[in-house]
């Protein structure tokens, strides 16, 4: 039985790509920071005949990788496939970035994945594959991406430098870029108006993405269906960052929809530029 490391396994995106594994009858380990949630995906996974381990781990902790790792080899004997896709959300302009929240960006979606694959290549079995998961803010960079935009686009030059290194080894190396997907990290975000319509109206699909859309995704660039696929950032986001769709709403819009903090300049609103 093949085994995957999905960080991030107890909620949202992460939690559907663990029952996705285990009903394709791949063997998780689940890691994530809170016992108590784990506990409630162990709970939801229940029904599967493939086994769920879980472990309580803060992946930006210096010993994180070892004991995920170890974690996985000591429970099951292998480990075939890593999902990095434990992620934070809610990124300010760089403006009003400060460098905790930068560092907490970067220590979480970059430097703990870069981390986990060095581990994990140590471990990997045959034909073993990493997914990162990055994000259409890494693609277009968006308003208000600013250290969420650079961690996540950190993780493309990531995945494509281990597609060419590993490559010949049979390691695979790929990412997938999700829109805007609602899950308990975005909700918050979507009930702000601006940002619901940014994503909605400029997206040519009759539907929001959903946890299993991405998932579907993950486990394609797992398996050997995507065997010569290597080096790639799927974009899984019904359009939103390969078209210029907007709307009819959107289009006979008469009002400024963003708030005021929302510039389009490259400055913080309300402040004038310097003097030449």
């Amino acid at each position: 039985m093949r085994v995957a490391l999905i960080t991030g396994a107890s909620s949202g995106i992460g939690l559907a790509t663990t029952r996705l594994f285990l009903e394709k009858g791949v063997a998780v380990v689940g890691v994530g920071r809170d016992p108590e949630k784990l506990a409630a995906a162990e709970k939801a996974c229940a029904d599967f005949s493939a086994p769920l381990s879980t472990v309580a781990i803060d992946i930006t902790d210096e010993d994180a990788p070892t004991r995920a790792v170890a974690h996985a080899v000591d429970t099951f004997g292998r480990l075939d496939h890593l999902v990095n896709n434990a992620g934070i959300g809610s990124p300010e302009p760089v403006h009003s970035t400060d460098d905790a929240t930068l560092d907490l960006f970067l220590n979480l979606m970059l430097r703990a994945p870069f981390r986990l694959a060095r581990e994990a290549l140590k471990a990997f079995s045959d034909e073993a594959t990493i997914v990162n998961i990055s994000s259409t803010y890494a693609i277009v960079g968006g308003l208000r991406g600013g250290a969420y935009s650079a961690a996540k686009a950190g993780l493309h030059g990531l995945t494509s430098h281990m597609a060419c290194q590993y490559g010949s080894a049979g390691i695979r190396s790929n990412a997938v870029a999700p829109g805007v997907i609602p899950t308990p990290m975005t909700h918050h975000r979507l009930e702000v108006e601006a940002f619901r319509r940014m994503n909605h109206d400029m997206t040519p699909a009759v539907r929001w993405g959903t946890t299993e859309d991405i998932a579907q995704a993950i486990w394609f660039l797992s398996s050997p269906e995507s065997g010569w696929i290597n080096g790639q950032v799927l974009a899984v986001d019904g359009g939103w960052s390969s078209t210029k769709f907007m709307s009819e709403a959107a289009l006979s819009a008469e009002r400024e929809l963003l708030p005021a903090d929302w510039t389009h300049s490259g400055r913080p609103a309300g402040k004038k530029p310097d003097k030449q």
